[in-house]
């Protein structure tokens, strides 16, 4: 297990425990963290489970591939620091990650 921490834009923090093989956005929706939509469910086809990793998490969440890049164009506020969760695939290196949740999902 991996704990994986979101935090809402208002500041509020929900921790919860992801399984290694899920991705952080399935992580989201099973735990019905509000601001991941996931409308898509997890095809990378849409923006709605943006996230902005931690700067400290950043190198071990790895790299956008250029699919997640080309729909991160349909973002709100995408910052050099932003993913799609359903692309962050859990492992037991990210035990500790924090996310942050955009104020609004397009």
């Amino acid at each position: 297990m991996a704990k994986i921490t979101f935090i809402q834009h208002d500041g509020k923090e929900i921790s919860v425990n992801g399984v290694p093989g899920m991705t952080v956005m399935e992580t989201a929706v099973k735990n019905q963290v509000q601001g991941i939509d996931a409308d898509c469910g997890g095809a990378c086809a849409c923006a709605t489970c943006h996230v902005y990793v931690e700067p400290e998490w950043v190198e071990k969440t790895g790299s956008r591939n250029p699919m997640e890049a080309d729909m991160l164009d349909f973002a709100f506020d995408v910052k050099d620091n932003s993913r799609l969760s359903c692309q962050i695939k859990v492992t037991d290196a990210l035990d500790g990650l924090r996310v942050k949740v955009p104020e609004k999902q397009f």
